[in-house]
């Protein structure tokens, strides 16, 4: 059973029915190019937010709000990328996880809608945490997906 892939077909997508048969078609290591842009966006997101945070005036406690948001959304979305390549390899995922870590990459989005349609800020900083906030999440699970395909790489030599 561990051995059993999923087999949902996909347009021009190889579809694999089982783990062995993965590891002989994979073998793509990620580009130290798409590895360090993977950390670079994850930084450059990360710390133009907490930028943006730093000199906003703002009272500590709506700066914590969206200081939180922050590492919500990055868990979450973590979260996410996880568990649909653990189903997509076979390894059990239960549902309630599954739906819990999507729930929760999509309360911390819109968690972050509300607090910058509410706050008393400019719209061009709004966008910047809109920008700079998308920019940390999008890094962070491409500098995921690289250290798990590095990871199962190096356990396969």
């Amino acid at each position: 059973m561990e051995n059993q892939m999923f087999t949902e077909e996909k347009e021009n997508k190889k579809v694999f029915t089982s783990r062995k048969e993965k590891e002989e078609s994979f073998n793509c290591k990620p580009t130290p190019a798409f590895v360090s842009a993977s950390w670079t966006a994850l930084f450059i997101g990360m710390v133009s937010y907490c930028i943006g945070l730093w000199n906003v005036d703002m009272m500590l406690n709506e700066k914590g709000y969206y200081f939180t948001i922050l590492l919500f959304g990055l868990f979450s979305v973590v979260s996410v990328q996880k568990s649909v390549r653990d189903r997509q390899e076979g390894v059990p995922v239960t549902d309630v996880y599954y739906g819990i870590s999507w729930f929760t990459t999509i309360a911390s989005l819109v968690l972050l809608v509300i607090g910058l349609w509410n706050a008393d800020i400019e719209l061009s900083e709004k966008g910047f945490y809109g920008m700079s906030f998308t920019l940390a999440l999008f890094g962070v699970v491409a500098v995921q997906k690289n250290i798990r395909d590095i990871k199962w790489l190096e356990k396969k030599e």
